[in-house]
This record gives structure tokens, sequence and C-alpha cells, in this order.
């Protein structure tokens, strides 16, 4: 066929500019067409936002970028192929083993594995030092597309079942889809780099763990190899080093050396507190206490045992009952709630409401249970049992805009006294499964937007990631080592005050239904004390600190007027403690220090007979001489912590 025939093809770039090419092209020609160096760059093709092989053929017109390093789509695209050659490597050094899934994850990658004999720390060594081999060998990296019985009788004429066993339970219309990489081939849909060395380098394997066919704990156990992968050797080494910050942060740990609480397994994902880490609890619920005070909420307190019959009305034995602790009594099943808002409307249904009581914020430090599955519990960030710090603000429709911009404001300030100041707000929208009619979603969903831009916040679009009964905001906060955690969430609900029949009388003497607000701020205390304690490493501001001083004797002679300080500060408000064992003043000053207690008051002779004290703070070896009055005084001020917190033990 003549050039001038060949049917054309236009291609837009990201910058808007077409280029146009006869008949079908392929992201690397593409590539090359535009210049050598992005011809060298490129890792992939997105086509109409959709990522591809740089071989695949585009056939018609089309929207593309040239996926390099450092676009959005590069670092998966990157782990995926980390998890391949992962896999060729296990392979190549222990033959026999069977490989099954092997994706892409944040931060990383895994490959699930079927050995008989464990893997150990040590094969970790040996396997990624073969990966690195493979990537310099640089193996192309091909795709094709396979006969379905071909694929079966391949996979289970090499013992690889799990491949075969995959493959049948495929619809008959999926297109079974094989990347060639060297001489290994693996079942994938890819996409894939074009060969083995634009994976490069930066990636390393850090854990084994046990693993089970499809995730399913009736089926046969695997093997996990998890590893971690980015584009260059600085971010590797910056993720390695944030890795060891955490380890060193571990709340498990922190929890066990500071002796805050322990986890056992006679009460999996419950947590027994301690008295000293009950007091960081106490502290922490004060002063959440004292904010939503002065914001106007109302305390309640509803029943942790609820009959099936209100979740069933609710919408939420539909949803969550598979995750909901049950009891039978007298012929009843009574669910251990797993949220508070059905109680919440029962309360607010009690007598007549007229829109002059709105917007009534309601607040309960809520105990809930969920029925989270074993192998998901993790310290305190996944547990069953939780407290959460909820509230439901029922309002007009006219006032959601100023109670989203009240709350949102609340919530910063909240977040500030607790040290973060990095907070990234997501924007949810409706999720796939979800309770209550379209209109009655875009009305929600136009309502939360309109608050959203009211109270100026920015925020990404997080697509159906709403909760069921309504559109949500969720905050995300980022620590002292640069991880994400989300906490505070709030939602427009239309839904759950029509399904549960709450009303309010209007100015028009009719019956109208009010917006229930949805709304948490720490999320659950569990969890949120969790991410404090790595947060500070233990060391937490005086304010939080479970034990604030302790007065330490260098003497016994100086034992009674150390008592008197003790005692003294005490009743100035603050939590200390005496330590006046026979031991050098070194070896209580390392031990209270290990235990993160922020001021240590040194009691010798001298002190004692001048009215002083000598403050030595954690980490420091200074110490601050104060006659007693003037260092309870300024021990006091410091311990006020937040200008809106007031002292903690008020």
């Amino acid at each position: 066929m003549e050039l001038s025939e060949a049917k054309q093809i236009s291609l837009t770039l990201p910058d808007g500019s077409a280029r146009s090419y006869p008949g079908t092209v392929s992201g690397a020609e593409v590539a090359a067409s535009i210049g050598p160096g992005l011809a060298k760059a490129a890792l992939a093709v997105k086509v109409d936002g959709v990522v591809k092989d740089l071989a695949a053929p585009i056939e018609g017109d089309a929207a593309i970028e040239i996926v390099t390093a450092g676009h959005e789509d590069s670092l998966e695209l990157l782990r995926h192929d980390c998890a391949h050659v992962l896999a060729e490597a296990v392979q190549e050094l222990y033959p026999g083993t069977q490989v099954t899934f092997g994706p892409a994850i944040e931060n990383g990658f895994y490959y699930d594995f079927a050995r008989a004999e464990p893997f150990t720390p040590d094969d970790l060594t040996v396997i990624e030092q073969r990966m690195h081999e493979i990537v310099d060998r640089n193996e192309t990296i091909t795709r094709e597309i396979w006969a379905r019985d071909a694929a079966i009788r391949h996979f289970a004429g090499i013992g690889e079942k799990y491949k075969a066993e995959h493959i049948e339970t495929l619809p008959d219309d999926v297109e079974i889809s094989i990347y060639r990489q060297g001489d290994w081939l693996d079942l994938c849909t890819g996409p894939h780099l074009p060969s083995t060395k634009k994976l490069g380098h930066a990636f390393k394997l850090t854990k084994i763990s046990g693993a089970y066919w499809r995730g399913d704990a009736r089926n046969e156990q695997l093997q996990r190899i998890y590893g971690t992968c980015w584009e260059t050797e600085k971010q590797l080494k910056a993720y390695l080093n944030m890795l060891e910050e955490a380890e060193k942060r571990d709340h498990r740990r922190l929890g066990r050396e500071m002796n805050l609480f322990h986890l056992q397994e006679e009460a999996a994902g419950s947590v027994f507190w301690h008295p000293k880490g009950w007091t960081l609890y106490r502290a922490v619920e004060r002063y959440m206490r004292r904010r939503l005070e002065a914001a106007g909420y109302v305390e309640v307190k509803t029943p942790q045992l609820i009959d099936r019959s209100l979740w069933e009305a609710s919408g939420h034995w539909e949803k969550f009952h598979e995750h909901m602790f049950i009891a039978e009594s007298e012929d009843r099943a009574l669910a251990v709630k797993p949220m508070n808002c059905p109680g919440h409307v029962q309360i607010f249904k009690q007598g007549i409401t007229s829109y002059r009581d709105l917007p009534l914020r309601m607040a309960e430090f809520g105990a809930c249970h969920r029925n989270e599955p074993s192998g998901a519990l993790h310290g305190m960030m996944r547990v069953r049992a939780f407290t959460q710090d909820d509230a439901h603000i029922f309002c007009t429709p006219e006032q959601i805009n100023s109670e989203t911009v009240i709350f949102c404001e609340l919530l910063q300030s909240i977040y500030t006294d607790f040290g973060f100041d990095d907070v990234v707000v997501k924007f949810s929208d409706r999720p796939a499964v979800r309770a209550g009619d379209d209109a009655t979603w875009d009305k929600a969903e136009a309502a939360l937007l309109d608050a959203v831009r009211e109270a100026g916040l920015d925020y990404s679009l997080n697509p159906g990631e709403g909760a069921f009964y309504g559109p949500k905001l969720e905050f995300v906060l980022r620590d002292a080592i640069g991880r994400d955690w989300q906490c505070g969430t709030f939602q427009v609900d239309f839904v759950l005050p029509e399904r549960l029949g709450a009303s309010y009388v209007g100015e028009d003497g009719e019956k109208h239904r009010p917006v229930m607000l949805h709304r948490a701020i720490l999320g659950s205390f569990e969890r949120f004390l969790a991410i404090l304690i790595e947060q500070f490493a233990g060391r937490f501001p005086l304010w939080l600190a479970p034990v604030q001083v302790v007065v330490a004797t260098i003497t016994s002679d100086a034992n009674d007027y150390a008592e008197r300080v003790r005692d003294r500060m005490a009743a100035a408000g603050l939590r200390v403690e005496a330590d006046l064992r026979n031991e050098k003043i070194n070896y209580k000053v390392r031990e209270h220090s290990l235990a993160k207690v922020p001021v240590i008051a040194v009691i010798g002779r001298r002190e004692a007979e001048e009215g002083k004290v000598a403050l030595r703070r954690l980490g420091s070896k200074e110490q601050e001489i104060l006659a007693l009055d003037d260092a309870v005084i300024r021990i006091k001020d410091e311990a006020t912590g937040p200008a809106t917190a007031g002292n903690a033990d008020a």
C-alpha cells in the first residue's frame, strides 16, 4: 500500500500537541520519533489513561503519555517487574519451587511461593544477589497470548499446579497473557518494562512471612517474600532509613519498654492498659472532652448490645454483619455495636426536636467491637475492641456549610496541638455498594463539595471510597518520619435519618428530615495513641507524658526532702514519682531516660539543705538548679501544654 493510502492515526501528547502516524504504531516507536533521549528513558506508554507495554500496538487515535522515571505510574511498573525478577531468581536458585501471585503493593512488592523447605533470612541475601544478576543480563521482556488449553498443559507439565488451577478458573473470555523474561515465563496481565535492565538496582528484599493460596486459610500455606523497590538508590536508602526509624518507634516495642500496655492471644485484638498507659489514654480523653465541650457538643452514652432489628433497619446488618460479634439471648440476636450511629439517632428521636434546637452536636467516646480477621490484627493499629471519638451533628441542609467549616477548624486545631501540622484531605464519593438512590447521593455529594469549598480546603478525589450511606472527607496526617495515617473523617448522610425515622419540626410547623453529619477526629483512641507513641518515639511532650517528673535521690539522707518535693509537685497537679532506691544516680538517670521520663529532679545532700532541685531534661546531660517553688512553677507551666489544652490533669 502506498504511504498516502495508509490509515493515518493521530496521537495527542500531554502538552496538547498531536502527531500523526501512518497506521498502527507502538509506544517505543512514538518515543523514538520524538527523540533518542526519550526513547532511551521510556519505560511504558499510557494510552487513553491505560498503561501498556512499550511494544503494545496503538491502532487508533488516542491521547498518550510516554512513561519515564518520575511519572505517576512508573513506581508501580518497576515494583511489578521486581516481583517477576524475584520469582525468576527463586526458581533459578531453588528448582521445584512453584510461583503463585506477585503484585506491586504500597512501597514495594511481594511474591508467594510453594516450597517444602522454609526460606531463611540468609536466603534473602542470596536471592537478592541473583536478582541483581538478572537485571544486568538485560533480559528482553515480551508478551505472548496463549490458547487456554495450551497454557494449562504447559504449567501443569512443569509442575506449576497453582498457575494451572488459576487459569482453569478464569472466565472463557479472558485472554491468557504470558510474559517471557529471557528463558523464564509467567502468567501475567502486565504491563511490564521492555527489559530487566530498565529496572535498575534500587531494590531490597525485606522479610519473609506466611500466606495462604488465594488468601484462604483453608488452602495450602505458602511463603511470601516481601521487598521494596524505588527509582533511585537515594530513594531506596531514604526508605530503608525510614524503616529503621519506624522499627525504633514501633508502638508495640515502646509499649513494653515504657510499661504502657500489652496484648495477648487470649484477648486477640484487645488492649490491656497498664497504669502508665491508661494515664496517657485519660490525658488524651480529658483533652478531647474539654475541646468538645468548648465546641458545643453534648456527650452521650449508648448501649453495647443492640437487637438485630435496629441494625437491619439502619442497613448495617446487610453491610457489616460478618464483622459483628453476635450474642443470642431469649431467641433474640443481639450485636455488640461496631459503630455508634444508630444509637445516636435513637437519642435524637426521643421527644420533639425543633429547628431551633439545631444544630445538635452529639458526642460519644463509644466502645466498639468489630470481628476483624486475626491475621489482619496489628498491635493497636488494627484491633477488634476500640473506642471512637465519635460524634454526629444533626442539622438542617442550610447548616451543612457552617458546620463543616466549624468542624474543619476544630480538627486542624486539635491536630496541631498533638504535633501534626501536615494534613491532607481526600474527598471520597459514592461506593459501588451503597444505600440510597442516585438523587440522594447527588444531593449529598454536592452539599459536601460546596462545604469543602466554603471551608477553603485543598483536597484530592478518592473515587468510590465513600461510606455506604454518604460521601466523606478523609483527613490524613503525616508523621515525623514521613508516614501517612488516615485518622479523621467527616460524612454527609441523608440516608440514615430517613431509614430510622428521625425528624424535626421546621419553621413551617411541618416535619422534616435532619441531615446527619458523621465525624471523628482521632478515629479511634487505640490507633491514635499508637500513632502518637510512634510520632514522638515515646518521648511525649510534658503535658502528655504518663510520668512527667521522677524525683531521684543521690544519697539516702536526702530521702525525706525528696518525698516532700514529690508531694509538692503532686499537689501542683503534676504526675510525679520518687525513686529512693539505694542505687547510683547514673543508674537511676539511665533507667528513667530509657523509660522516656521528660524531667528528672535530682536530689542530693546539698539540694536538701538549700531547698533546691537539680532538673535534668530527657536527652540532655545539663542540669538546671532551681529553688523548689520556682521548679514547680516552671514544670507546671510547661505541663499545661497547648494553649487550648489546659492542664492535662485538670
